[in-house]
């Protein structure tokens, strides 16, 4: 089954192309490679032996989504392209309402025409906004979102329930990611972001590699366990085989069809004992200090993720210490040290 994974030159999207062909699925990337690198097509390549078919190009030009869906056989697509930044999409809503809402509108419209049915979408925790209670369920009322990064998910959301209630012949699945870290334990493959980081693990590895002086924990006064923020991370490569155990329970659906799922760990963990955890798997001590709240962050969220193991059959089997590990692994591999 060949299977089109825009943004698949992304952390995730790399992440899963491995795990769909280690399942038989073909996988198809298109990348725009705004917030990619071509060089993790070499990385997929020593991970797999494999010259993935690779279009570089925007989700949001139908006429290139056409193309590559017809000339590849395409049955299915999971769909990851989208711009994340938070921040950015504070200062630029309008660049990501276009691209993220847009590419998924333009999607849509494409796969009706040309009668391809399953599409997994990656939609974010962010649709909780600051919950009232943890753990978080698929059941729990969505808020308002904390930017407009995570409005985009939200509006795709509605846009896919929407679609289906319409009676689209379609199957789609919507993946609630929390925090997904790590790397492939070959370190072939990780996270690359451009410029300075926005998430803590990779600003944690580069505080260590010597790029960052030093980390700064947001506030240390939350009402939590030990004060710092609580989020629920997640091994990357335990979020990309959730993809194939969403692929999986498409192939047996009947359209229209739609559904959604947690993918966490259903544990919580403080920014201080990510730290905690990464300074004892790693042997090192880290250059950290307590700073101020920083405007917009959420005090706890983490997922039951029940759901999921009781209806994809999926469940994360991979610790923290590994992630951290595999984190570590791929920042000095990148840096040659």
């Amino acid at each position: 089954m060949k299977i089109l994974v825009t943004g698949g030159a992304g952390f995730i999207g790399s992440h899963t192309v491995v795990e769909l062909l280690n399942a038989g699925f073909s996988p198809v990337i298109i990348d725009d490679l705004s917030n990619s690198k071509k060089s993790v097509l070499q990385g997929l390549k020593n991970i797999t032996g494999i010259d993935l078919p690779f279009y570089e190009g925007d989700c949001n030009d139908r006429d290139l989504l056409k193309k590559v869906i017809s000339a590849e056989g395409i049955e299915g697509v999971i769909h990851f392209a989208a711009y994340k930044a938070v921040g950015e999409s504070v200062d630029q809503p309008l660049k990501y309402y276009r691209n993220n809402v847009g590419s998924l509108v333009t999607l849509l419209e494409v796969l009706s025409e040309l009668k391809i049915k399953n599409l997994v979408f990656s939609s974010s925790c962010t649709v909780y906004g600051q919950p009232d209670i943890v753990p978080v369920s698929e059941s729990t009322p969505r808020k308002p979102a904390e930017s407009p990064y995570g409005n985009t998910k939200t509006i795709g959301e509605d846009i896919l329930r929407d679609t289906i209630k319409s009676g689209a012949a379609l199957s789609i699945i919507s993946l609630r990611y929390f925090n997904p870290i790590g790397a492939h334990p070959s370190a072939e493959i990780g996270e690359l972001p451009t410029g300075v980081p926005n998430n803590l693990v990779p600003y944690i590895t580069q505080t260590a590699i010597g790029i960052r002086k030093k980390l700064t924990v947001f506030g240390n006064d939350y009402n939590t366990k030990d004060g710092s923020n609580v989020r629920d991370f997640i091994h990357v490569v335990d979020l990309a085989k959730a993809h194939v155990s969403a692929l999986n329970l498409l192939k047996k659906s009947e359209a229209p069809f739609y559904d959604v799922f947690n993918v966490g760990t259903g544990t919580g963990n403080s920014v201080l004992e990510i730290i905690e955890t990464f300074e004892k798997v790693n042997d090192l001590k880290l250059n950290y200090e307590i700073g101020p709240r920083r405007s917009g962050d959420v005090e706890q969220i983490y997922g039951n993720v029940d759901k999921a193991r009781d209806i994809m059959g999926w469940q994360v089997e991979k610790t923290l210490d590994d992630s951290l590990r595999d984190a570590w692994a791929w920042e000095k591999k990148i840096n040659n040290k």
